[in-house]
C-alpha cells in the first residue's frame, strides 16, 4: 500500500514497463524467427512455451537478486594489456564476470543462428517457398525450444539487471516484468505471421539479429553500446521498409488496375 501511493513507485513502475518491453523486442524477434522454422500446428505453441519460459526466468532470477548483482563481479582476467584509445583509456575490459561471458555465449550464438538463415534463405535452390505457411518444418520441436530457452536466459539476465538498476522495489520489478512479458505474449502471433508474410521482413529482422548479437559481444568484452542508437537504427530501418512495402503495395495495385482496363478494352 505505500508503495501504491508512491508517485517515485509509479514513475519507476512506468519507465521499467517501457524499458522491459523495449528489451524484450530482441527476445520476440528471435522467438518469431525460431518458430515459424516449425510445423505450423507447432508454432504458436512453443512462442507461448518460449515466452512462457521467459517470464519464468525472470521471476526466478529476481528472487536471487544477490545471486544476479553478483554476476557482474570478475572471475578473472586476461593477463594482457587491452590496447588504449585516443582517450588513454582502454579500449575494452580484459577483467570477465559471469555476465559478461553469458552475453558473449548468446552474442556468438546469435549471429551464427543469424548468418545460417541469412544463408538459408538466400540459398540460390530453396527447398520451399518462404510464403508456404504449409510447407513442412524445418527444425524439431525440442531443438526450437532448447534453442529459445538459451536465449531467453541470456535476455532474462540483460533485463533483471536493468530493472535492478532502476528500482530498488522487488513489486515494482516484479509487475513491470510479468506485464511486459503479458505484452510479448500478445505481441508474439501477430509479428510472427507478419514476419512470415513479408520475406523482405524476414531479412530485416535477420539483420537486426546480427546486430544484437554483435552489440552482445561488444557489451561482453566491456563496451557498451547505448541501446538507443541499436533501436533508434532499428526503427529507421523499420520505416524504410515500411515504405518500400507500401510502394510494392501501390504498384501491385496500379498494375492490376492496368490489366482490368485492358480486359475491359478486350
Amino acid at each position: 500500500m505505500a508503495l501504491a501511493a508512491n508517485p517515485a513507485a509509479w514513475a519507476a513502475l512506468i519507465t521499467l514497463i517501457v524499458m522491459e518491453v523495449v528489451l524484450g523486442i530482441d527476445n520476440l524477434v528471435f522467438v518469431s524467427i525460431l518458430s515459424n522454422k516449425l510445423a505450423p500446428e507447432q508454432r504458436s505453441r512453443a512462442r507461448r512455451i518460449g515466452i512462457s519460459l521467459a517470464l519464468i526466468l525472470r521471476l526466478a532470477l529476481l528472487s536471487t537478486l544477490a545471486f544476479i548483482v553478483g554476476l557482474t563481479t570478475p572471475v578473472f582476467t586476461l593477463p594482457f594489456a587491452p590496447p588504449l584509445g585516443a582517450d588513454g583509456h582502454p579500449v575494452f575490459d580484459l577483467a570477465f564476470s559471469w555476465r559478461d561471458l553469458i552475453l558473449l555465449a548468446g552474442g556468438m550464438f546469435l549471429v551464427w543462428k543469424a548468418t545460417s538463415e541469412i544463408h538459408h534463405t538466400v540459398d540460390p535452390q530453396p527447398t520451399h517457398d518462404l510464403l508456404d505457411k504449409k510447407a513442412p518444418a524445418s527444425m524439431n520441436f525440442t531443438a526450437a525450444i532448447v534453442q529459445i530457452l538459451f536465449l531467453d536466459i541470456v535476455f532474462s539476465i540483460d533485463s533483471i539487471l536493468t530493472a535492478v538498476g532502476m528500482t530498488e522495489h522487488l513489486p515494482v520489478m516484479v509487475l513491470a516484468v510479468v506485464i511486459a512479458v503479458g505484452v510479448m505474449l500478445v505481441a508474439a502471433d501477430p509479428l510472427a505471421d507478419f514476419i512470415q508474410d513479408n520475406p523482405s521482413v524476414v531479412m530485416l529482422a535477420l539483420g537486426f539479429l546480427l546486430m544484437i548479437g554483435a552489440t552482445l559481444i561488444a557489451d561482453g568484452f566491456g563496451v557498451h553500446v547505448p541501446k538507443g542508437y541499436i533501436y533508434a537504427a532499428m526503427a529507421f530501418s523499420g520505416v524504410v521498409e515500411g515504405l518500400n512495402m507500401a510502394a510494392r503495395s501501390a504498384r501491385r495495385r496500379r498494375e492490376a488496375a492496368g490489366r482490368r482496363e485492358d480486359q475491359a478494352g478486350h
